[in-house]
């Protein structure tokens, strides 16, 4: 059949089931846009209103929905604006396909409107070379079709991650007869599977565990089967639970083996379980300097404790630990592999009555009494953590909560009980500000009757604050809670915790003569055409929140938070090391002194 480099492109697209094409149209990338408009019945143009929110959108909503979108910009600034959002779906390993206009075949290095060209022609591509999978120049049409199953093969094997097609204009426009691959013969039906002997090892370690702890990273999310699995593995063994940014409600936070969160932002009592456990059980997770302390001794001890790894990931097998088992295989495979090989070596522990599930309840409680204070405070203005809890309270247990960077991202993790996979979104791994708003709007379309909220600081809101026209455009119940402290207020209490009070900088929004500036979020909210509310007492924050949910309308709450430490922010319960510059001596001796303990 003949068609034209747009046409095979979506028609491709069609056949992917990719139900949306993100983006803005150009000069760069017309031809591709017009290729949609006599296939809108199968695929839909879906807008944003920055290049960067595009690939935020097509992030969010593959983390709900194990799909995938297409992303296309235009030429040069519209291309190298997806930058930031295409680095944060690589770190965080999400997968989507980026479309970039590019320079006519037979005008490369001319230097035509927009074209990047002065060590190589039409070299946006190498822009984009190292936070994207792998990335495809194609100078003729037929092309195409070898290119683009090629594309999704990439993305979706192995790590996931997204991938670039660099499309020259003429090659939108012109056609050429091609047939189309079916997907379903392009690609393996099923992921790895990990080596039998390295289970019967891995499950001789954990039955004999007197102490085990499982770490479960977003390498296990996209699995169906996956969260039964983490279960079965804990309830059979007696394992407590530690999960990462991205693993974050693959078990109930309310079950009694979940143990929460590790790190400096992590949780005093997934901090302590670690630090005691005789065989770490981890999967589908890189051990970052957050999770770990800053890999000291403080967190894990890894020797003496065993760690069992099961990664896709070759990379991440032994990199920051030694192994005494090491599992190549998808983690949703190797667990359920993991738990028939447990389940066919014996019967469940009694777990229950150990001196392990004792200790596992006791960190448990200590943490939750741990930050009482701030979580039950009647403080004015509102601490991060009531507003939270009394947002909790209200909110559906499937509901989708959204964040970006900032105070309002790491209290949602440290803080807030998840109860289902794919439901706690954020900018994890590279921690993008700017995440929430679009973030919101991709986890929407992902999951339609599902109630979305958005969490956002100041700061990450008016990041992206103009995609609040495209919520309201298309008419999106996304719940959009701004937590304003009229500051970068991880910041300011990061310089004030290293460095010092008096050297707090650059970090609050003021006027010349000093005084604390914020928009009326209220105000702009309505004024793009959403439904708003400030609240300013903690005991209508839930009653807001229930209103906004239930009203069927994007809707901006906006709850005006504590600017002083301890209400102003997270409690820390490990080490991270952020250098202290050597004439600030008092503080560069505590650091040094922390810097210097046991490493991995």
């Amino acid at each position: 059949m003949r068609l034209t480099g747009g046409e095979i492109i979506v028609e491709y697209l069609v056949k992917e089931g990719v139900p949306y094409l993100v983006g803005i149209p150009g000069h760069g990338n017309v031809a591709l846009f017009d290729a949609v408009v006599d296939r809108r019945d199968r695929i839909r143009p879906f807008p944003v209103v920055h290049e960067q929110s595009a690939a935020h959108v097509a992030d969010a909503y593959y983390r709900v929905s194990g799909r995938p979108l297409a992303i296309t910009t235009s030429i040069g600034p519209g291309a190298a604006n997806t930058t930031c959002g295409v680095a944060q779906a690589y770190v965080d390993s999400t997968a989507m396909l980026v479309i970039t206009g590019s320079t006519h075949t037979y005008m490369r290095g001319h230097s035509v409107l927009q074209e990047i060209d002065r060590t190589h022609w039409s070299n946006f591509g190498r822009v984009l070379e190292p936070v994207v999978k792998r990335w495809w120049d194609v100078s003729r049409v037929d092309q195409l079709p070898f290119v683009l199953h090629s594309a999704f093969n990439e993305m979706l094997s192995g790590r996931r991650g997204p991938v670039l097609i660099d499309l020259p204009m003429d090659v939108q426009a012109e056609a050429a007869d091609v047939e189309l691959p079916d997907p379903g013969r392009r690609r393996a039906l099923r992921m790895p599977a990990a080596h039998p002997q390295d289970l019967e090892r891995a499950a001789t370690l954990l039955a004999g565990a007197r102490r085990p702890v499982m770490v479960v990273g977003g390498g296990a999310i996209y699995s169906p089967a996956a969260a039964d699995d983490v279960r079965r593995i804990a309830e059979h063994v007696g394992a407590a639970v530690i999960t990462t940014w991205h693993g974050k409600g693959i078990l109930p936070q309310d079950h009694e083996l979940n143990a929460w969160h590790t790190g400096s932002i992590g949780t005093l009592c997934a901090n302590r379980l670690a630090n005691e456990a005789d065989v770490v059980l981890a999967v589908g997770t890189r051990f970052v300097d957050w999770l770990t302390a800053s890999y000291t001794r403080d967190v894990y001890r890894i020797p003496p404790a065993k760690l069992i790894h099961i990664d896709l990931d070759p990379r991440e097998i032994g990199k920051n630990y030694p192994v005494e088992v090491g599992i190549l295989a998808d983690a949703g495979v190797a667990l359920s592999q993991l738990a028939g090989a447990l389940a066919a070596s014996g019967k469940p522990r009694p777990y229950r009555d150990g001196d392990w599930f004792k200790t596992i309840r006791q960190a448990q409680q200590d943490y939750l009494e741990a930050f009482r204070d701030i979580r039950e405070s009647d403080a004015s203005p509102i601490s991060i953590s009531r507003a939270l809890a009394e947002m909790r309270k209200v909110a559906p247990r499937d509901s989708i909560w959204v964040s970006g960077a900032g105070n309002p991202q790491t209290q949602v993790h440290q803080e807030l009980p998840f109860y289902h996979p794919r439901t706690h979104i954020t900018s994890g791994g590279f921690s993008t500000m700017g995440f929430t708003v679009p973030g919101a709007i991709g986890a929407q379309l992902a999951a339609p009757d599902r109630r979305v909220i958005g969490v956002a600081g100041d700061g990450d809101f008016m990041a992206s604050i103009h995609e609040l026209a495209i919520a309201v455009q298309q008419e999106l119940p996304i719940v959009y809670v701004v937590l304003n402290n009229a500051a970068w207020q991880s910041i300011e209490n990061l310089q004030i915790t290293a460095y010092g009070e008096d050297r707090k900088i650059n970090t609050r929004f003021l006027t010349p003569d000093g005084d604390n500036y914020t928009p009326d979020f209220v105000a702009v909210a309505r004024g793009f055409g959403a439904s708003a509310a400030r609240v300013d007492s903690p005991d209508r924050i839930g009653p807001a929140l229930a209103d906004a949910l239930g009203s069927g309308r994007t809707t901006v709450i906006e709850i005006p938070c504590a600017k002083t430490l301890p209400f102003s922010g997270i409690k820390k319960y490990a080490w991270w090391d952020v250098p202290v510059p050597e004439y600030l001596a008092d503080a560069r001796r505590e650091y040094e002194a922390a810097r210097a303990g046991e490493r991995l």
